[in-house]
Order: C-alpha cells, then structure tokens, then sequence
C-alpha cells in the first residue's frame, strides 16, 4: 500500500486528499462514524481520539508524517511489509552500522566535547580528568568498526550486542536463556566476536552511559545505604537496626532502587542541533499574549525565578524541570498490597507542543515497593537532590550542536505535578 502521499506538504493535493480517504475507510471498517478513534493529525498526534468527521476535518492540515504503520487503527505489527512503497521502507541491512557510530558519535560529543575523537593524545579541549572516559568510548567506537567476523559486512561486535540485548527485551528473556544462547552462538560461530555472557554484554555498552545505579535501602525506608552509609551492613537509624541484606551469606539486597542519573541525558537534549535550539524556544521564539499563559515561561513562578536567580536566567539553555510522581501497582488485580513509584522529569524550555511528549520524558528513580514510602520521600529523593543542588550551583560542560561550542548547563527544579496523595508526601 502507497503511504508516500503523507509527505505531501500541499494538503489540498488531489494524492493526498485521496490517502486521506483511503486512511478513513481503512480505520473507520465496520465502525460506527461516531465512534471516537485516535487522531493522526499534527495536533492530536494519536494522544486525542475523534469521530470519523472531525478526523477528516484535522487530517485536512496535515498528517503525522512518521506514523506509516497504523497500529492504533486495525493493522497488525506482524502484517507483511510487501505491499508497502519502497520509498517509504528503510533498509535496515545497510544502515545498522552507520546508525550505531552517528549514535557513538553524538553521545560522545555531548560528553566530551566536539574534539573528544582526538583524546589518545593529550587534548586542550577535554579536562584532564575526562581524558580517561573519553579513551574508553574510542575503544567503544572501534568495537562499533569492528567486524563481528572476517567478511561481516552487516554486523560489528557493537550491533551485534545491541541487537541481541534488544531482542532480550522485546521478547522477555531471561538472563540464562541469553547466556545459553551466546555460549551456543560461540560454539557455532567461534571464529566471531561474540560476548560470552550476558554480563560480558551489558559491559560492553555500559560506556554509553545511561545506566541504572542500584542503591540499597533499607526496607522501612529510613536510609539511602549509599555515600557515608555505603559500607553499612544495617540500618544507620537507632530505632530500626534492619539488616541490609536478606542472608548474610547471599548479599541480596532487601530493597533496591533504581536512579537514573540526570546529567547525560540533559546533555543529549543538546546534541541534535534542532531540539538544541527548541531548548531555547522560550526566550528567542515565543510570542508572549497579554493575559494569556502560552507556555510556563508565562507563568509567575517562572518570572519569580528568573528576577531572583538572573545569572541563571542569562542563559535561555538553562533547563527549568518539572517532577511527577504517582504510585501504581505494576501487577494489576494479583497483588493489590504493592505499589512502586516512577519518579519522571520533564524539561519546560521545550516547546508547547514537544515538552510533554514521551521523548522528552525523563525517567529518573524507580522506587519499588511493596508499600508506599510515605513521607519518607526526602530520603529516597537524596541522590536526585544532590545531582539538582550540583546542576544549579555550579552546571556542567555540555556541547551545544546548534551553535557549535561548549557552556556551563545549569538547571533548577521549579515545580512538582502530582494528585493529593503524592502531594502530601512530596510537599513535605
């Protein structure tokens, strides 16, 4: 099926009016024209649902262009992709390994500035103590260069590991089912560079940062085991004394939570040149209204901020975050008693119509459960606080692609979004 007519940018196009029709019929057989469907248009992005009318109406100013599989309105993920256009399938065989360095490439821009490639000798622009990280992405980068075999002209070792730990993923294996298969995939192939465990794989990308530090705590919440407390084997707090492990002979934890460091992934939001400049959006390209708030710059609490903190306000880069929370219980109706909590991040200096979009969604902690923490927030809240007073206080060096140089980012918390409940444990 032809889907080039929705890169159309003429709407009024006879070929794209008539994909509109053909969209139309395909997501609305056998329905009602009053039962409400998501919406593909620019504006509902799939986020709102319409009847068949009013969807016809928004599709008339332009389609969502990405949105070629159309999985929200009847078509199936395993449907064959032979009668699709040509134009429009990508060819994944030719393009996997470039696309792993174009990544190693951006990620090691942001954290090591435009010069980083050239760290194996001693280099002005990277800080001494980063030359030592940034020789570890080269040696990341040629593993991305390498071969997985002689004559592999599809996969290097890098997408190799990715792939295989994507597919882990995607279909839920486990840990041992994955050791099995590469230790099988060695035997098979032993003249290939192929990681021996699991383990071995995950350390192999661990490099590219966005990782998950796993910090103890104890199970009544009272303490973070990490900083001072990291070599403890009880709970620091008198009237507790929990153990921090399960058996003292297995060294598992009672509790774990998961923290997601804030600082590489506000560094990403730089390394594209567009989403670069749109961090600045708010100051270079908004259109204030009088009396009307069009984007949370409009907002008091945001003007309040910018005449107490100028120097922080100089810069328009400068990341204003806003925090959520809510408590949900991951196992629907089989275990009523557990809840965890994921804590999300999302940067306001994006515009209207991109800072609340999954994308930009910054998955921060994962506190587990079994029971809500309550008002014990503050202490499991430690390392992001600590990670946001080093932000605000002193920033950190980060490329910016759309100008093509180095700055201090600074970012500051400004407001926390949550119901009643989790209001009346983070408000205290």
């Amino acid at each position: 099926m032809d889907r080039s007519w929705m890169t159309i940018k003429d709407y009024l196009h006879p070929r794209y009016l008539a994909g509109v029709k053909e969209f139309i019929e395909f997501a609305y057989l056998g329905k009602d024209p009053t039962y409400k469907l998501p919406c593909p248009c620019k504006g509902c992005n799939n986020f709102e649902d319409q009847t068949m009318e009013v969807m016809k109406s928004h599709l008339c100013g332009g389609i969502v262009e990405s949105y070629t599989r159309w999985v929200y309105h009847g078509e199936r993920f395993e449907d064959s992709d032979e009668d699709e256009d040509d134009n429009i399938v990508l060819d994944e065989e030719n393009s996997e390994s470039d696309d792993i360095q174009e990544m190693l490439n951006d990620v090691g821009t942001a954290n090591f500035g435009e010069n980083w490639r050239n760290s194996g000798e001693h280099n002005r622009d990277i800080p001494n103590k980063q030359e030592g990280e940034a020789s570890k992405f080269l040696r990341l980068l040629s593993e991305a260069e390498k071969s997985l075999y002689p004559g592999c002209d599809k996969y290097s070792k890098l997408s190799f590991v990715v792939h295989i730990l994507h597919l882990k993923t995607m279909n839920r294996w486990t840990c041992k089912s994955i050791d099995m298969l590469l230790k099988f995939l060695i035997q098979v192939f032993p003249m290939a560079s192929i990681p021996s465990s699991y383990y071995d794989a995950k350390n192999l990308i661990h490099e590219l940062g966005l990782k998950c530090e796993k910090i103890h705590a104890c199970e009544n919440d009272c303490a973070l085991y990490w900083k001072e407390n990291e070599s403890l084997d009880h709970c620091p707090n008198e009237k507790c004394k929990a153990p921090r492990y399960k058996s003292s002979s297995s060294k598992i934890p009672r509790k774990v939570l998961g923290y997601f460091p804030l600082k590489s992934r506000l560094q990403r939001l730089f390394i594209n040149k567009e989403i670069a400049q749109d961090m600045r959006w708010h100051k270079e390209r908004r259109v204030p209204k009088e009396n009307t708030m069009t984007h949370p710059a409009d907002s008091i609490a945001w003007k309040e901020f910018d005449n107490t903190h100028p120097s922080f306000a100089k810069d328009p880069r400068s990341v204003r975050l806003g925090l959520s929370t809510d408590g949900f219980n991951p196992y629907g109706n089989m275990n009523n008693a557990y809840s965890i909590w994921p804590v999300i991040l999302v940067p306001y200096n994006l515009p209207p119509w991109k800072c609340l979009k999954d994308p930009f969604f910054l998955l921060s902690m994962i506190i587990p459960g079994p029971k809500c923490i309550g008002n014990a927030m503050d202490i499991i809240f430690r390392p992001l606080i600590d990670e946001l007073k080093e932000f605000f206080d002193t920033g950190f060096e980060t490329y910016d692609a759309a100008v093509g140089e180095t700055f201090m980012l600074r970012a500051a918390l400004l407001w926390i979004i949550s119901d009643f409940l989790a209001y009346a444990y983070l408000s205290v």
